[in-house]
This record gives C-alpha cells, structure tokens and sequence, in this order.
C-alpha cells in the first residue's frame, strides 16, 4: 500500500507559513497530503496591529493561538513549536537576547530538526528561500538550519542518535517573487494610492529573482483558506498591513498563484515531482 505523501514546512514566526505558501499548504492537505509545520519560534517581538489584542508579555502566547488558528484554517497538522525566541528585525536590541533565534547554537537546532525530518519522514521539505523574503535575521536562521538538516537528516552518520536516516525527495524554497511586489504596486497606482513604501522596497532587492521560481502553483481554489488564515493571525495583519492596502478581491486574486524555486536536487537535472507537480 503507497505511503501517504508528506510535506513539512518549517519557517521562524506564526504567519510566516501563511503569506508566502498558505495557498499550497491548503490545496496538498486537501489532497490528501499530510502537511506538516515547525515554527521555531513563537513572534514573541512581532507587532501588536491593535491595542488589546495582546500585550508584549502575552503576544507569544497569543502568536501560537494564532498559528494553531491558521494551522485550522488551512487544514494542516497542529504546529510544532520549538522553544527559541523571536530575536526581532535586524539591528534591533531583541537580537541580543540570550533566548534569541539567531543566538542559539546551530548543531542544537540543526539537531532538533534532523530529529524531527527522520520522524517524519517528509517527501519534500520547504522553507525560507536565503534571503528570509526581505531580510529578517530568523527568516535567514531558519533557512540556513533547515537545509543543513535536510542533508543532516540523509546521512547516518550525522546524529547517529536521532533515528535512522531519511532522504526527502527534494528541499523547496519559499519565495514571493519581484514580480508580485511590481504588480502590487501598479495595481496601487492605478487606484491613486501612495507607493513609495514599495518603491523602497523594490530598491532594496527584496523579493526572490522570477527567472529562479521553478514551480508556480495555482491556488485559487484554496485562496479563501489562506485569506482565512491570514486572518487568524490578528496581531500581524491589522488594518494597516501592507498586504491589505489593495481592495480585497484584488489582493486574494494576487494571492492566488504561489511561487517555490527547488535548492535540492540541482534544478538543472529537472524539476522533481515530489510533492508539487506544476511546473512554473
């Protein structure tokens, strides 16, 4: 009898799993896939969009009730949450903290995650592209620690003690592509609205290269699950959220197409049908 097919995504913040991949999360668990996440963190220093949804005390409890929420919404497994703390943008105090994300030691996370890829026993694995999406120092962490667990994980001689060796049939990359941000802001501007937020964003080199998205998903039957997820996370997606600067219908019609670039194997040896099957 063929194995239930597995995906596990592994990111650093409640919300993370939801803007980029919330769509394809949804559309595979509904397939029938099993649709695994690791949150390394709780956002423990994320926003508060509203006074009285959470205070800085609570807000990474608050932030898993979120996840779990969102996890619901798109008809995923329950998070799996592990204990480092949210270390804030770059450049900021938090970054010091001793519990800080970007401060653990990188065996003991690549560790936990081997651990928890050889449990599982994922198809494909999918995180942050290397840039983390716009630069955050977790979202760059994160990607670093699961692509070391994701070879970790295949070779026995690596963490001899955390179960036998599995080999995913391929590592995947988040990535909101240049092109998404553009027609975002064109679409803006047609409506007469302020885009110079987008325009330092641009600039900057945010946003993953188009010509390196190899998989290009559609899910526009599975959209209002991720914009229902996305609404689960009530302290990061307030009203003045850039993502909801468009009108509603456009910005889930945006939404509907979600892009992924595959680290492993080498794409010049073909686009491998793992999990995701539509080439981009």
């Amino acid at each position: 009898m063929e194995k239930t097919k597995r995906l596990l995504a592994v990111f650093a913040h409640p919300d993370d799993e939801s803007f980029g991949s919330g769509g394809t999360l949804a559309k595979y668990a509904a397939q029938g896939v099993k649709v695994f996440l690791v949150c390394t963190t709780r956002g423990e220093v994320g926003e508060i969009s509203e006074p009285g949804l959470a205070t800085p005390e609570t807000l990474g409890a608050v932030r898993e009730g979120e996840l779990r929420c969102a996890a619901k919404a798109m008809g995923i497994e329950p998070p799996i949450f592990l204990s480092y703390r949210d270390s804030g943008m770059a450049g900021t105090p938090e970054n010091k903290h001793p519990r800080a994300y970007i401060n653990a030691d990188s065996d003991n996370v690549v560790r936990e995650l081997t651990v928890i890829m050889r449990s599982l026993q994922p198809d494909a694995v999918l995180t942050f592209e290397p840039n983390g999406g716009y630069g955050h120092p977790d979202h760059i962490a994160v990607h670093h620690h699961t692509v070391a667990a994701f070879h970790a994980a295949a070779d026995a001689d690596m963490f001899p003690d955390a179960g036998p060796a599995w080999q995913a049939g391929c590592l995947l990359y988040s990535a909101i592509p240049r092109s998404f941000f553009l027609e975002m802001r064109e679409q803006l501007r047609e409506l007469g609205e302020d885009t110079h937020d987008l325009d330092a964003f641009e600039e900057s080199g945010a946003g993953w290269p188009d010509e390196l998205v190899h998989v290009v998903v559609d899910v526009k039957d599975y959209v209002q699950q991720k914009w229902n997820a996305l609404h689960c996370h009530r302290t990061q997606f307030g009203p003045e959220n850039p993502f909801r600067r468009l009108p509603e219908a456009m910005m889930m019609e945006l939404m509907s197409r979600e892009a992924f670039s595959q680290a492993w194997p080498d794409p010049a040896q073909g686009i491998r049908d793992c999990v995701f099957s539509e080439e981009g």
